[in-house]
Parts: structure tokens; sequence; C-alpha cells
């Protein structure tokens, strides 16, 4: 089956099984910033991509259902090798964690910064609710989104 969607700001065509899931698919694809991280269950949140400004997890998608669509994965977050605010900003507040997350943490960042210029506290929280992080108690990614916004507002 053939499918057409925007990944990362190029169109392309990709031939698929009906049954593939897209985190299975964009892994053969060469984008493998998601994790499998609950065996496919769609409970952890680090398969996670930006599916036409929304985020989504991959591993309960099937590959028909992105047919047309815009996908944006974290690949596409650094140009020219130049971290983007959001990721310099967890640079900055010090996340330490394991980094399995990650990649998921800044898609979830990145639609809420897009959403909300000056998020509160609970939409910061509304907004990880989707990925869970075993190693960190969250402080330091909500101060880390406190600090993506004020360096885009400015």
């Amino acid at each position: 089956m053939k499918i057409n969607v925007t990944l990362n700001g190029v169109p392309r065509t990709i031939y698929t099984e009906p049954g593939e899931n897209v985190r299975r698919l964009l892994a053969r694809e060469g984008i493998v910033s998601m994790r499998n991280g609950c065996d496919e269950q769609g409970v952890c949140g680090a398969c996670a991509i930006i599916l036409n400004g929304k985020v989504v997890n991959s591993c309960l998608l099937v590959a028909p259902q992105i047919d047309g669509k815009e996908i944006i994965t974290v690949e596409s977050l650094a140009t020219n090798r130049d971290l983007s605010p959001v990721q310099s900003a967890l640079v900055d507040a010090g996340i330490v964690q394991c980094g399995y997350c990650t990649p998921s943490m800044e898609l979830a960042i990145e639609a809420l910064l897009k959403r909300q210029e000056n998020p509160t506290r609970g939409q910061v929280k509304d907004a990880l609710s989707g990925n869970l992080c075993r190693c960190t108690g969250y402080q330091h990614i909500v101060n880390a989104v406190r600090l993506a916004a004020e360096n885009m507002r400015e």
C-alpha cells in the first residue's frame, strides 16, 4: 500500500502494509527517535510524534491513518547542528535524566509552546501528562518549559 505524508517538512511517498503501525514504519524509514517503552500499549508516550499539530502516540496508529497528513519528529527540531529553543532550554535547565523519554518530551513542549506562548504550570503539567518518565521528578522539565517560553518570546 502506498501512502503520502509530509515528514519533517518533506513530502514523501512510503510503501507499507495495511496493519503496520506508524512507529515501526517511521523506524524503517530511518526516523528512530520514537521509543518502544510500553510494548506498543500506548501508555508511556515515548513513541510520540506531532501529527497535524497534535501530539499522538505513533504505536497506536496504523500507517493508513497518516496518509495525507503532516508528521513532525524530534529529528526536525535542530537545524545545522543548532539546538532548537526547547532543546537548548532542556540543556540549560540541567535535564540529566537518562534521555529515553526526552524526544517525546521535546515534542510535547514544542506543541505546547506553539499553542500557548506563556503556559501556566497547570498547562505544562497537562501537556506533559502523556509522557511517562521513570527517572525524574519533572520539576527540571517544567523549569525548562518556562525557560524555553521566555527565550522564544525574546
